[in-house]
């Protein structure tokens, strides 16, 4: 997934190889031994057969706000996975009892916009994403 620069360019801009993957997802397992870890990446995987489509994390934004964010190989893209994605995190996030998700689209990423209105989340702010430079709008969901 890393790999594809069509799954990427919304992303960092930049794809990486698997040494570079490798280096990150070790960085990224090590927050999960820290004691006030707010960042948490799950894999996605399919029910009908166990495939891997793509993974979901959650983070703190630079406000101290809940963050999602998604991502699926590009097989999967069209299909509707991200939106039950979409939608299951936000029965989850209710149930540990968040009061608000935060999304962030770049605003070339019209498919993930969608997902998040689908999802009734509200348009709030355009900024600049920090990693890819790329204009992104902020969309936000009280739950």
């Amino acid at each position: 997934m890393q790999s594809n620069p069509k799954v990427m360019q919304f992303v960092t801009g930049e794809v990486q190889t698997e040494q570079e993957h490798l280096i990150e997802l070790e960085r990224l397992i090590g927050f999960y031994d820290q004691e006030d870890n707010d960042f948490w990446i799950y894999a996605i995987e399919r029910k009908s057969d166990h495939k891997f489509i793509g993974t979901v994390g959650f983070c703190k934004d630079d406000q101290g706000d809940d963050e999602i964010g998604y991502r699926c190989l590009e097989t999967y893209w069209g299909l509707g996975y991200g939106y039950d994605l979409c939608k299951a995190s936000v029965v989850y996030c209710k149930s540990i009892d968040m009061q608000k998700l935060i999304g962030y689209v770049i605003n070339l990423n019209v498919a993930s916009a969608k997902i998040l209105k689908k999802c009734s989340f509200e348009y709030v702010s355009d900024g600049i994403d920090p990693v890819s430079k790329l204009p992104e709008k902020k969309y936000q969901l009280i739950l």
